[in-house]
C-alpha cells in the first residue's frame, strides 16, 4: 500500500508536475511557432498575389485593346507575349519586311504602345520590351541566330523610321531587340510554329531575366 503522506510519494507527485509544465510549454511553444509560419506563409502568398496584380492588368489591357482594334495576335495570359508568325513578317530566309508584314506592324504597334503608356503605373511596371526574333531548328545554328537578330532589327527599324504614333519617343526608351535563333525551338524537326518574332514584356516586379543572349543591341 501506497503512503500518500510519505516524502517519496510527495517529490514524485512534483516531478510529475513538472515534467507536465515542460510538456505542456513545449506544446505551445509548437503550436505557437505553427501559427507563426502560417501566418508568414499566408502573408507572403498575398504580398505576391498583390505584387501580380499591375502585370495581369497590363495583359488584360493588351487583350482587350487588340480584340477591340480587330488585331489578330495570339496574347500568352501569363507572360503578355505576343508571337507573330514569320508568314505574316517575313519571306522564308529573308529578312526584308514584306508589305503584309509592315501593314501589320503600322496597325499593331500604336495599339500596342498605347497600352504601355496608357497609365502611369503600367508605364513603371514595364521595365522593357524585346523584340525578339526566333527560328526553327532546321539549318545552321550560328546562322539561324544571325537571321533571327537581323529580323529583330528590321521590325525595329521599321517602327522607329516609318511609323509614326504618339508614344513612339517614350517607347524608343524601352525597346530592345534581341536575337534567339534557335534556343526555344523544337530540336527534334523543322516547325514553323518555331519561326517568328515575339515582343515580350519584362516585368520590374518579375525576376530580372538573364537570357537576354550576347546579341543584344
Amino acid at each position: 500500500m501506497v503512503d500518500l503522506s510519505s516524502d517519496e510519494f510527495i517529490e514524485r507527485e512534483i516531478i510529475e508536475d513538472d515534467d507536465s509544465s515542460i510538456y505542456l510549454s513545449i506544446g505551445d511553444l509548437m503550436s505557437g511557432l505553427l501559427m507563426f509560419f502560417a501566418l508568414l506563409f499566408i502573408t507572403t502568398l498575398l504580398q505576391l498575389a498583390q505584387k501580380d496584380v499591375p502585370k495581369r492588368l497590363i495583359i488584360g489591357n493588351v487583350v482587350g485593346e487588340m480584340k477591340s482594334n480587330n488585331i489578330n495576335v495570339k496574347v500568352n495570359p501569363e507572360t503578355g507575349d505576343i508571337s507573330i508568325q514569320e508568314s505574316i513578317l517575313f519571306a522564308r530566309g529573308s529578312t526584308e519586311l514584306k508589305p503584309e508584314g509592315k501593314a501589320f506592324l503600322s496597325s499593331f504597334i500604336p495599339v500596342y504602345s498605347g497600352v504601355i503608356f496608357s497609365k502611369e503605373e503600367f508605364d513603371q511596371e514595364i521595365s522593357r520590351v524585346v523584340i525578339e526574333g526566333h527560328t526553327s531548328s532546321e539549318g545552321d545554328e550560328q546562322i539561324n541566330l544571325e537571321l533571327s537578330l537581323l529580323r529583330s532589327l528590321s521590325v525595329y527599324k521599321y517602327i522607329f523610321s516609318d511609323i509614326s504614333f504618339p508614344t513612339k519617343a517614350a517607347l524608343s526608351q524601352k525597346i530592345l531587340a534581341a536575337g534567339r535563333g534557335e534556343i526555344e525551338s523544337d530540336q527534334n524537326r523543322d516547325n514553323p510554329g518555331d519561326r517568328k518574332v515575339v515582343f515580350r514584356f519584362q516585368f520590374r516586379n518579375d525576376e530580372l531575366k538573364n537570357d537576354i543572349p550576347e546579341t543584344s543591341l
